[in-house]
This record gives C-alpha cells, structure tokens and sequence, in this order.
C-alpha cells in the first residue's frame, strides 16, 4: 500500500514490529515544511469529521512541530498565543459578530 505523507516517529516501527516492511525517508527541512502544512490539513479535516479530542491532540501535535520547524519554542507560540489573549480576549465568551454600522 502507498501512503506518501508525514508520520509520527514511531510509525516505521511499529510496522515492522507488525510483519511488514516499511520504505521510509528523512526530509529536507523544505520537504518538511510541506509535508507538516499538509498534515495540518489533514488531521483539521479529520476533527472536522469526528469532532473527537483525539483529533484536536493530533491537531496540536501537528502545531508543535510546525512552531519548532520554523525556529520558534513552544514556550514563544504560547506567549503569542497569551498576548494576543490579553490584546484581543480569547473566544471564551462565544460572541458573534453580526454587523458593524
């Protein structure tokens, strides 16, 4: 069976702990880049669909590597993500905005 996308660390492994034989490589940091914005896609499609914690732990997954692929800690996301909070407010309040006159 042909996959050609991104996979956990562990994924080879447990392949071939199960019988079968996986054809695998390491990606360019570009390559990966790509392959990190597509499973972001991917796995948002995925909660999407089930509406399941597990695709939000794999969404978030997916967010951490991506910070850490472009240079930044996951420390920095989350002090971004909490000045924006305290600039802006979070969505917490469930507010719609309807019109602006």
């Amino acid at each position: 069976m042909n996959y050609h996308k991104l996979v956990r660390d562990r994924i080879p492994e447990i392949i071939e702990a199960g019988g079968s034989q996986a054809d695998w490589e390491i990606l360019d940091d570009a390559s990966y880049l790509q392959q990190l914005e597509e499973k972001l896609e991917e796995e948002l499609a995925e909660y999407l669909e089930s509406k399941n914690i597990i695709e939000l732990a794999d969404l978030l997954e997916v967010i951490y590597a991506l910070t850490e692929a472009k240079g930044f800690t996951i420390a920095q996301l989350e002090q971004e993500r909490s000045k924006k909070a305290a600039q802006r407010g979070s969505f917490q309040k469930k507010i719609l905005l309807k019109r602006v006159t």
